[in-house]
């Protein structure tokens, strides 16, 4: 299992399975901080993000929590526990991004899991009551200019962010890229006209949608590698997302995701799915 730095640590099983770390042999020596596996979550200040870096924590990794406000960061790790580390990442400026590149390499020497969490659902002012959202969502109104910074952060930040990392994730035992993905982004439900929250099929779903594509692409780019690209759909999680509207917690959200950051080396890539299974295109 990729967890492990199989030169000086004994095989187990169970922690291989479960993808946990044994911190015993940790503290008694066996391998150090570095040995650790680390995963740099983005969007991690608050939301699902926050609950994906607590819960890889808990598997044994070391977790980036990545943040456009670096207080926010530091807030946010102080909260995971010590295994957290806050870093300064804005998805839409290339050079925050390389910047957070350098960073980790410099910092942690190694980069194990990419989770592309971050995300907004509109760009219009906050605080919006959730019933009128679908009326900014609107492709026949929304203004160009909305269109485009939803895209940056949904979109083009996910290739830009993952660009960035590559690197580091090639030199992993076993990379792992995680896309936080939506139902609400699928084609197949969407185009059926008994689904009423088609309603919604707006700005938000169709980056959503692009998000999708690109996952397959590097998915189809990476698949001679022994990284694997998939996307998770946490389902209608309750978070400033949506004004926590949301009728799931963020626990249930995050499990998707964490399940596919843990994945083995015989695990799927190129999937879009949720806690049930696939989730139609």
């Amino acid at each position: 299992m990729f967890l492990y730095n199989w030169n000086i640590v004994p095989f187990n099983p169970f922690l291989a399975q479960e993808g946990g770390v044994d911190h015993t042999l940790m503290q008694e020596g066996y391998y150090t901080m570095k040995d650790k596996p680390v995963a740099l979550v983005t969007g991690a200040n608050k939301g699902i993000g926050l609950q994906i870096a607590k819960d890889l924590v808990a598997h044994g990794f070391t977790v980036l929590v990545g943040s456009r406000d670096i207080e926010q960061g530091k807030t946010a790790a102080k909260s995971v526990g010590p295994d957290a580390h806050p870093l300064q990442i804005d998805v839409t400026n290339q050079a925050s991004i390389n910047a957070a590149a350098d960073h980790v390499r410099n910092e942690f020497g190694r980069l194990d899991v990419l989770m592309n969490n971050a995300g907004i659902s509109h760009a219009g002012k906050p605080g919006r009551k959730f019933e009128n959202l679908s009326d900014i969502n609107s492709l026949t109104n929304t203004p160009l200019d909305d269109v485009r910074a939803v895209f940056e952060t949904n979109v083009f930040g996910v290739i830009a962010v993952t660009q960035a990392m590559l690197p580091l994730l090639r030199e992993a035992p076993a990379g792992r890229i995680v896309i936080t993905a939506s139902s609400g982004g699928s084609l197949t439900l969407n185009s059926d006209s008994a689904n009423p929250h088609r309603a919604m099929f707006g700005n938000y779903s169709v980056s959503k949608t692009a998000a999708h594509a690109v996952m397959l692409a590097f998915a189809i780019a990476l698949e001679s590698t022994n990284i694997k690209v998939n996307a998770a759909c946490p389902g209608f999680t309750s978070t400033d997302l949506n004004n926590f509207n949301g009728t799931r917690t963020v626990a249930e959200g995050a499990h998707e995701p964490v399940r596919l950051a843990l994945i083995g080396e015989d695990g799927p890539t190129g999937t879009f799915s949720d806690e049930n299974g696939p989730v139609a295109w």
